[in-house]
């Protein structure tokens, strides 16, 4: 029973975590912000992230308060998992958690929405608004791949290429993480 709590309870931050870190992926991308998607992720996170803006000011291009927030959330699942476990807290640990949980959804949304793209491009031939938003978000990471691998036979490897590289550099990023523990 408490594995399907902690399940639940993970799932939960991971999800919203996802949805922060989506909403500063769109606003970096300049992606359509009238897409269906794009009005979810913002509708979902202005709670929290308009009184933020009041205090954290953007950096330049970067929307410094979103990046405090998914922090935020990111440090939200340590604390709480922590004191379920353990009934106790350490500020190193969960400092040092926060960022590791941060890197490994930054991963997992990258590998997902490419995912989700390369599933779509099979079946929408473009029409949908949907594989729009996901195109503007994965072409600049698309883009440069193709230009050294080239279509070959109509095949697109672009992708696969990229998922390639995203799992090698999710399982480095681990490996560097646990050395540092």
């Amino acid at each position: 029973m408490n594995e399907a709590f902690f399940f639940l309870i993970s799932t939960l931050f991971n999800l919203y975590l996802m949805v922060v870190l989506l909403r500063l992926w769109l606003q970096s991308a300049r992606a359509d912000f009238y897409n269906p998607l794009s009005q979810f992720v913002v509708k979902a996170t202005n709670p929290l992230l308009i009184p933020m803006r009041r205090i954290i000011p953007s950096i330049g291009k970067l929307d410094t308060s979103s990046l405090v927030l998914a922090l935020l959330v990111a440090t939200g699942k340590v604390l709480t998992m922590q004191l379920l476990l353990s009934g106790g807290v350490s500020a190193g640990t969960t400092l040092f958690g926060a960022i590791a949980v941060l890197i490994k959804e930054a991963f997992s949304l990258l590998f997902w929405v490419v995912v989700i793209r390369a599933i779509l491009s099979w079946f929408s031939q473009g029409r949908n608004p949907m594989e729009h938003l996901l195109h503007q978000l994965t072409e600049p990471l698309l883009n440069p791949i193709r230009r050294v691998i080239p279509p070959v036979g109509g095949l697109d490897l672009s992708v696969l290429v990229l998922l390639v590289a995203l799992q090698f550099l999710e399982i480095l990023v681990q490996s560097l993480l646990k050395g540092l523990l």
